[in-house]
């Protein structure tokens, strides 16, 4: 508004041509930016995730317990390798609205781990075979040791990474996204599940560094993971599909879960209450045409 205001004040009409000039100038210097092969190589042209269909989406969805079940096979046979998943608990796999595995399950499962404890009598600290009431024990001791595998890539801990990420969906979706009952809420798991199966070649005349990769929806598309999934490399037992896109969702689902394990319960609780308050609501209305039925108007 300055600059316009500037412009109108002014008189003299070399004045206006030479303010002009380096108006346009500058509009023309913007659109060469904009075109240049370095820009278009600068990350802002990664593809906008999937929205995929997923059971625990709305107000009546809820977790599928067999897909959280091969989750968390895909998690601990390929994604355990590198990353954590700290705030999850052994015991927390039989808990209900999760996989609900069985105790002895959990307990067989937490065995194989070991977790460090002390310190004992004599002060030390000792290695032993993890109880259901441990987490998960990371895969490396700490960050430097993590960044120092992985060629000074930092894996970051799974435990909330689905609520955590996420996109604009644009006009008009993001409308309806900030309405109560009405809101998408799957963005993170949209994502991740797009990640997993975003690797492929480059475009033409794109230069990806060594120890990188090209994914087509990391911003950027530049990402330090190598691929992780490829078909065949888990092998499911309830004859679900072996594929890279079925690893993709079950694993972000079991993620999903990870961030917000209490979701089940949050929508029972919900739904019980709305059923209330619709019934209450019916009640009042009854009520007052029965007290206000013989009152004159």
């Amino acid at each position: 508004m300055r600059d316009a205001r500037s412009f109108f004040a002014l008189k003299d009409s070399s004045m206006k041509r030479s303010f002009l000039s380096h108006l346009s100038g500058a509009a023309l210097l913007a659109g060469a930016l904009a075109g240049s092969p370095a820009l278009a190589e600068s990350g802002h042209h990664e593809k906008k995730p999937e929205v995929h269909s997923w059971s625990f989406a709305g107000a009546l969805g809820s977790y599928d317990k067999a897909q959280l079940r091969r989750g968390f096979k895909v998690y601990k046979e390929v994604c355990s390798t590198c990353h954590s998943i700290k705030m999850l608990a052994f015991r927390n796999l039989s808990q209900p609205g999760g996989p609900e595995f069985s105790e002895k399950e959990v307990a067989d499962l937490a065995a194989t781990y070991k977790v460090k404890d002390g310190p004992n009598d004599t002060g030390d600290y000792f290695d032993r075979p993890a109880r259901p009431s441990d987490r998960f024990p990371p895969p490396f001791a700490n960050e430097q040791a993590a960044r120092a595998a992985m060629s000074g890539a930092y894996p970051p801990d799974m435990s909330v990474l689905a609520k955590a990420r996420g996109y604009g969906r644009g006009f008009p979706t993001f409308l309806f996204d900030a309405l109560p009952g009405f809101s998408y809420q799957e963005h993170g798991v949209d994502y991740i599940a797009s990640l997993l199966k975003g690797y492929g070649e480059p475009p033409h005349g794109m230069q990806i560094p060594d120890g990188q990769f090209y994914n087509a929806y990391m911003p950027g598309n530049r990402i330090g993971m190598p691929p992780p999934l490829s078909d065949g490399a888990v092998t499911y037992d309830d004859g679900a599909p072996q594929t890279v896109d079925q690893y993709a969702k079950d694993v972000t689902a079991f993620m999903m879960w990870v961030a917000e394990p209490h979701l089940d319960a949050r929508k029972r609780i919900g739904q019980a209450v709305l059923a209330f308050l619709f019934v209450f609501a019916v009640l009042l209305y009854f009520t007052k045409r029965k007290i206000w039925s013989n009152v004159a108007h």
